[in-house]
């Protein structure tokens, strides 16, 4: 019970509290070695830093300054390349607005970053040709949380990392989940449009196409060195992550001179705060995850689901809801660090292959993200958009309740995840 009280209920008290995430988990691994663990007070810092000595985790700053750099111009000429293609229907600005989300996402590789993007691109145009202001802004929130799953997401580096599995592995497990989302959300747009009648935007001309085509091939080529670098075996997430920036700085600069001395240092100011922030959560969870492990509640918990004879479905369907909960109130890397350790040897008692898990998990965090009452894309809407935080809560019900069935759909039909895996060596 004490341990219970100490891994579980101390920190919920300390995140109502206010208290920032890597506080909470290192005052919690504090309490619990001088109460329970008995284990050195320096074993804190063995395993704080020890979490860091981790070769995949290098991606992620590489991967972060990548997104910072694209962000400034790139990744606006993919989204403007979009708007371009995609017209002459009801309902193709809403479409294009889901698409532009999935590219963007897949180049700045954040949820928060892709709605700011998104919406000061999109948001005037959508309440421009129809479409309420509230549907305008949900449909940006929710789509900006693909970030999460479509690859090479930093929180399936950080997924792949704590689960120990492939990140090209799992990176193309997310490849269809990702688009298979992309599609509910372009369908249900589609009727939305129809049914209110949206006025028909102006169609797709070839000319338009042909000049952010050639405007934005330098940009396209992003994605195409990372995606074919990775896939093509040429070289690691890692590497690509290099690369990445490697390449979006010569395109940045050079290319499309976007992007001065003075630029890049605010670029990598930003970029450090964000990968600050991201590292030091690993840090905590690294040392909170060691001491929940080794005191044997993982290998309780599975002893106790086991004990109540639940089906598969019913398994993952508990891990489903308790993943959206927490999903609501922790950003995915945090949820994720902590989590994993602790749901990962009860789905896969169930016999759920751990790459599947890890597309689950990052569908659900993604939920949470715009779940009310606190995920975090709520709160980057409110602040970008500057409207009553209801009107969110209401505009966005609609887009949970299509996704959780997609992520059902996810769930239950695991080849979605799973196809693809064969074709990689």
């Amino acid at each position: 019970m004490l341990a219970a009280s100490i891994y579980f209920i101390l920190p919920a008290v300390l995140l109502v509290l206010g208290l920032p995430i890597f506080v909470v988990l290192v005052l919690t691994s504090l309490a619990a070695i001088l109460l329970i663990a008995h284990v050195p007070v320096q074993a804190i810092q063995t395993y704080m830093f020890g979490s860091l000595d981790n070769f995949p985790l290098l991606a992620v700053p590489f991967f972060v300054l990548a997104g910072e750099i694209m962000g400034r111009g790139i990744a606006t000429r993919v989204v403007t390349w979009v708007v371009s293609i995609i017209g002459g229907v009801r309902g193709s600005l809403a479409v294009t607005t889901v698409a532009s989300s999935e590219l963007f996402g897949a180049m700045a590789h954040t949820s928060v970053g892709t709605v700011v993007a998104i919406g000061r691109l999109l948001f005037p145009s959508l309440t421009k040709h129809g479409y309420s202001e509230r549907f305008a802004v949900s449909l940006i929130t929710s789509s900006g949380a693909v970030a999460v799953i479509i690859p090479p997401s930093i929180s399936m580096i950080l997924y792949a990392m704590t689960a120990q599995v492939s990140a090209i592995k799992l990176f193309t497990a997310g490849i269809l989940p990702s688009i298979f989302i992309g599609i509910v959300d372009a369908i249900y747009v589609l009727v939305y449009a129809r049914i209110k009648m949206v006025p028909l935007s102006s169609p797709a001309r070839w000319k338009n196409i042909w000049v952010s085509t050639k405007e934005a091939s330098w940009a396209i080529g992003t994605i195409v060195v990372i995606f074919g670098g990775i896939y093509g075996g040429v070289f690691t997430p890692t590497e690509a992550a290099g690369v990445a920036v490697v390449y979006s700085l010569f395109v940045a600069m050079v290319i499309y001179r976007e992007v001065d001395l003075a630029e890049l240092g605010r670029i990598m100011v930003s970029s450090v705060v964000l990968i600050s922030q991201i590292l030091i959560i690993v840090t905590g969870a690294g040392i909170y995850s060691w001491l929940m492990t080794t005191s044997g509640i993982p290998q309780n918990l599975i002893d106790a689901v086991s004990a109540l004879h639940l089906p598969n479905w019913q398994t993952l369907l508990f891990v489903n809801v308790g993943l959206l909960i927490a999903g609501s109130f922790l950003e995915p890397p945090a949820a994720i660090l902590i989590l994993t350790p602790l749901l990962l040897p009860v789905v896969e008692a169930a016999g759920i292959n751990a790459l599947h898990f890890g597309i689950i998990m990052a569908v659900n965090l993604s939920i949470g993200l715009y779940m009310p009452p606190f995920g975090l894309n709520l709160f980057a809407a409110r602040a970008i958009f500057n409207v009553p935080m209801g009107m969110i809560y209401r505009g966005v019900l609609p887009f949970i309740a299509i996704n959780f069935a997609a992520l059902l759909v996810i769930t239950y039909v695991p080849a979605i995840s799973m196809v693809l895996i064969g074709a990689v060596r």
